[in-house]
């Protein structure tokens, strides 16, 4: 016998992942967003938008749709029981995700619009990391991240403009709120 598990065996173990590890991105990406600081805050609507921003509500529908795609690709990874490179490729995104979910905090929190850049450059590449990695173990997981890269290269984008038209808003002290008023 050369088969280790079945196929439903193995459908059964992703899906038990998938249960836990979807909530689980969800939840830390809601909690990233809820303790980070917030867009709502006047330093925030102080700030001149880009062309590029879109409308706000955009933000929370295709986050909530990216941390689940994140979540079933490392179920994925997390349900391939003894493939070569999974640890690896579990401890980089561990690394990746901690840098994801810091970028709320840095931005909103700090006000600190040049570091959270290097904290998205950091995610960038790490996510290129990670979907090399996933790639190795389950091509599906690395394909599953190709919407999560598009959207972390616009939001480097996004951050690059906001602290071109807004440099004297970065490190701003979060306690001092400033108005902005154009005439």
């Amino acid at each position: 016998m050369t088969v280790l598990a079945s196929k439903g065996q193995l459908r059964a173990s992703f899906l038990r992942w998938a249960l836990f590890t979807v909530p689980a991105i969800v939840l830390l990406g809601f909690l990233s967003g809820q303790f980070g600081g917030s867009p709502n805050s006047l330093w925030f609507q102080g700030l001149i938008k880009p062309d590029i921003f879109p409308e706000p509500k955009w933000f929370g529908i295709v986050w909530t749709i990216l941390y689940v795609m994140i979540g079933i690709s490392l179920a994925l990874i997390c349900s391939a029981w003894g493939a070569r490179g999974r640890t690896a490729a579990l401890i980089v995104f561990a690394v990746h995700f901690a840098l994801n979910l810091s970028w709320t905090p840095v931005f909103f929190g700090a006000h600190q619009l040049s570091i959270a850049l290097y904290v998205l450059a950091a995610v960038v590449v790490t996510l290129l990391v990670v979907m090399v990695l996933f790639w190795r173990v389950r091509r599906l997981a690395a394909l599953l991240l190709i919407p999560y890269l598009a959207w972390v290269c616009f939001a480097t984008l996004l951050n690059y403009e906001f602290l071109r038209l807004n440099p004297d808003a970065d490190g701003q002290d979060p306690n001092r709120a400033v108005q902005r008023i154009e005439i």
